[in-house]
């Protein structure tokens, strides 16, 4: 099966730059369900959300269709690691009583994958699905960042992208949809730090690709000019949208 691959030419770099979500939303998961027997993190990446399942799960299984994701993910023994598309997972059914998709959903066969979500979850098994908005620094930061987000690689953003721009309300969710509270990944980045997340964007890689040229250099002024000291630690946000739903 073919899948949309933005991210396997940057994996490494995606494991390093990425930032990590909060322990607060693993927690309210696991207060969902039932069992805590599997988890399955659906389009692991570098496996964040899977290690964010650990505490709370016997045995998370988390899968990629890209090899090379899986070849950078965060190791851990009770993480089981496999190469597989969404759609079609090989896992036993009726077996998982989570599924999380973070930041993915949006590259899914949406009715192929809700059939094998289906398909795996025990009865009254949750499926979770989140994404998270464009990070948030300070309001002359953020400026610069707009500016880069929209217009210098705007063009060059899947249009899958609307969806995450659309807090993932404008996808289909054709389960029994519970009230999910608000979470926010958090961080301190220096500058560096910043620009090496940002060249994890398949925006970036997309511009690079046609331009040969990296389009960060295209604001790097202005956000050293936003950012003061470079080697300063700035707090930084990314709101997170989810959409939660039980199988019956």
């Amino acid at each position: 099966m073919n899948f949309k691959d933005y991210f396997s030419k940057q994996a490494s770099e995606y494991t390093k730059y990425r930032p990590h979500y909060p322990e607060a939303l693993f927690e309210y998961l696991a207060t969902l369900v039932f069992s805590h027997q599997r988890a399955w993190d659906c389009a692991t990446g570098s496996g964040q959300a899977a290690l964010g399942l650990t505490p709370y799960f016997e045995e998370i299984i988390a899968t990629d269709a890209s090899e090379k994701q899986i070849a950078n993910v965060f190791e851990h023994k009770k993480i089981i690691y496999r190469i597989a598309p969404a759609e079609k997972t090989g896992i036993e059914s009726h077996s998982v009583d989570l599924i999380v998709v973070a930041q993915a959903l949006h590259w899914f066969e949406l009715d192929r994958f809700y059939t094998e979500a289906r398909r795996v979850l025990q009865e009254g098994g949750v499926l979770a699905v989140w994404s998270y908005s464009l990070l948030r620094i300070s309001s002359a930061i953020d400026r610069v960042l707009d500016h880069f987000y929209t217009k210098v690689v705007g063009p060059f953003w899947p249009p899958e992208r609307k969806l995450v721009d659309d807090k993932y309300q404008s996808i289909s969710f054709p389960f029994e949809e519970l009230a999910a509270p608000p979470f926010k990944m958090e961080t301190r980045w220096n500058l560096d730090r910043l620009v090496g997340y940002l060249g994890t964007w398949s925006s970036v890689q997309k511009f690079k690709d046609k331009h040969d040229t990296d389009p960060i250099e295209v604001v790097i002024r202005d956000l050293r000019r936003a950012w003061g000291n470079p080697e300063d630690e700035k707090g930084i946000h990314w709101p997170i949208h989810m959409r939660v739903g039980r199988v019956q």
